[in-house]
């Protein structure tokens, strides 16, 4: 990067500025999530799962996860010799700020504190944060820029770990039953704003709800999503084979293309 930013350099590459390049950290973000996908139930295991240390010829995708994280490897390497050249930092005041951080927040590791399991490692977690930016608030450290999903579901955690929290998921369950009926009542008024405050509400209960039964609420919409993608495809392909197209059939017929298109999912077609 030093070399493709500095004099006779790549021209787009020292054209590019921070803002410029905000897009492809996330782009790059998610082709990693991606990658994690394609990796199937192996992207499920931790250090601690059986079996998890075992030598094997490397597959598919875990060459895609490799070089999805070269990519985004790429763009902190980037950003870092931009603000090499402005003075601010290079890539090596980057990682060493990671590393003191890591030792910081682990003193149960790195240190002689105890901890009883991961809820304590949490915890302690956001007790040495916030001793690190008392002018911070809690919620401070979830991006503004995050997706809604996402950001409830941190803004659930953060709270979490200093005891702000339902003790179990029959809570946030109730809950939601109470906010469905608020909205019923704002769509009985007619009242758009009413309306849409109260479907974010349901929305942020039910995220809770996910968050206290141990479940992933983005990971959970994010496969109804193709599996809605995958059968609305097959909804058309039996369209285009019947001659016609889905915008010129009739809402039965659409229900018909759709039952057997689940209908195959279930006998593996």
């Amino acid at each position: 990067m030093q070399r493709l930013l500095g004099d006779g350099g790549c021209p787009w590459d020292r054209e590019q500025s921070l803002n410029d390049l905000k897009r492809y950290v996330v782009e790059e973000a998610h082709e990693v999530c991606d990658a994690i996908d394609g990796l199937g139930p192996d992207a499920a295991r931790s250090v601690t799962s059986p079996g998890a240390v075992q030598a094997g010829p490397e597959s598919e995708a875990v060459r895609d996860l490799r070089e999805e994280l070269g990519d985004l490897a790429l763009q902190v390497v980037f950003q870092s010799e931009i603000a090499a050249h402005f003075g601010w930092f290079t890539v090596d005041d980057v990682v060493a700020a990671i590393v003191d951080k890591l030792h910081r927040r682990h003193p149960h590791v790195f240190g002689d504190q105890k901890v009883s399991g991961t809820r304590e490692v949490l915890a302690n977690w956001e007790k040495i944060k916030q001793a690190e930016k008392r002018d911070r608030g809690l919620l401070d450290g979830v991006p503004r820029g995050l997706p809604s999903l996402l950001a409830a579901a941190r803004m659930g955690e953060k709270a979490s770990r200093v005891g702000f929290d339902w003790p179990d998921p029959s809570g946030p369950r109730a809950r939601v039953d109470d906010e469905l009926a608020e909205l019923d009542e704002a769509i009985a008024s007619g009242d758009r704003a009413a309306m849409q405050h109260e479907l974010g509400d349901v929305l942020f209960t039910v995220v809770n709800l996910a968050r206290k039964l141990g479940l992933d609420a983005d990971a959970a919409l994010g496969e109804t999503n193709r599996t809605f993608r995958r059968r609305f495809n097959a909804v058309e392909a039996q369209a285009r084979a019947a001659g016609t197209t889905v915008d010129a059939c009739s809402p039965e017929t659409l229900d018909a293309y759709w039952n057997e298109a689940k209908r195959r999912e279930r006998d593996g077609a």
